[in-house]
């Protein structure tokens, strides 16, 4: 049967008349902008501050499209991958009756949104060495599941999911699977934005907030067929992403070489701090990571943690997770800022010698 996105969503949504501004009604030249009530006068901050941005992020698009060889239809930016998600719960799922499903352990805000829009979520374990479960998915999914979230690279474990087993529980589904790559830079294996067309209702989130060092512009960005798009377009705020933001992203994905190196050199020093954390007394197991971040359990991590912050030092406590008890996230730095981090450790570690 072919896979039909429109008849997924909400009946309210497909009858949803969007918001049309004239910006994104216009096509052609103007140098008089009389339609959107702006301040005609300028910006006390200079630049064109008083004017919206591109609602649509066109030129943005088009440039992400082509690096991905994909069409700009098949492209969606978001402030943020947070509002990609929270879109997608409101396009294919009724609050109060629909659910959604994710592997746990994992990213937090999946569950979080869901529950802001009344929306249930349902967590089927990973395996002992965070994998999935395509049974226990399977087991997992009723008439109720609309969406499924998989991380991978997941957070906060940095591992990548096995690629078959991802596979698997796409076509399976019938409904929207969700892959979210927001460390996918920092991984050697492909990404899936390849299989959009072979795969309709793949949905692939990627952010210009990680390898690409955007977080303060908030760029997420969403791979999928057309009529995913066009839905998300269809009830999107009209200028969903500030101009300034646009502008940035623009500019850093003109300087791709500078990113490949920052992710080589992030790598190097992954595999590094990976291994001196190791030969620590106090550290029991580091993680495999394909992200920019170990998951690293600690015989007792309170006193690490507590060590770490007095030194002025902040990583994530995950220990509250189920499969990462006693764990704390620790996020590669710079050379320098991993040498003050093993030496605070050092400092902390009564049983290292």
């Amino acid at each position: 049967m072919k896979f039909d996105a429109v008849k997924l969503a909400r009946p309210n949504i497909r009858r949803l008349k969007p918001y049309s501004s004239a910006r994104s009604e216009f096509s052609g030249a103007a140098d008089v902008w009389l339609d959107a009530n702006e301040n005609a006068f300028g910006s006390p901050a200079g630049g064109a501050l008083n004017r919206y941005p591109d609602p649509l992020q066109s030129e943005l698009r088009r440039k992400i499209a082509s690096a991905n060889v994909l069409s700009a239809s098949q492209v969606f930016v978001g402030n943020g991958s947070d509002e990609a998600i929270d879109l997608l719960l409101r396009i294919f799922c009724e609050p109060g009756h629909d659910e959604v499903l994710v592997c746990t352990p994992t990213y937090g805000m999946y569950s979080v949104l869901a529950a802001i829009n009344d929306v249930g979520c349902k967590g089927v374990p990973l395996t002992d060495e965070f994998q999935l479960n395509p049974a226990a998915i399977s087991a997992a999914i009723s008439e109720r599941t609309k969406l499924i979230f998989l991380c991978s690279p997941n957070n906060p474990t940095g591992n990548t999911l096995g690629r078959d087993s991802v596979t698997a529980v796409v076509r399976e589904f019938h409904g929207i699977v969700v892959v979210d790559e927001a460390y996918i830079h920092f991984a050697a294996s492909p990404s899936f934005v390849s299989e959009i067309s072979n795969l309709p209702n793949l949905v692939v989130l990627q952010t210009l907030s990680k390898a690409w060092g955007l977080a303060a512009a908030r760029i997420g960005l969403v791979f999928a067929n057309e009529a995913v798009v066009e839905l998300l377009d269809r009830i999107k705020p009209p200028y969903n992403v500030g101009g300034l933001s646009q502008a940035a992203a623009i500019d850093a994905l003109n300087h791709a070489d500078v990113i490949k190196e920052w992710i080589a050199e992030c790598r190097a020093e992954r595999g590094r701090l990976a291994q001196t954390l190791s030969e620590f007394g106090c550290v029991e197991r580091v993680f495999q990571s394909d992200a920019n971040f170990l998951l690293v359990r600690f015989s007792d991590p309170r006193p690490i943690y507590r060590r770490l912050l007095e030194d002025g030092i902040v990583v994530r406590d995950r220990s509250g997770l189920p499969g990462c008890e006693r764990c704390l996230r620790i996020t590669i730095g710079t050379p320098d800022e991993n040498l003050r981090l093993v030496e605070s450790i050092s400092r902390a570690d009564i049983k290292n010698p």
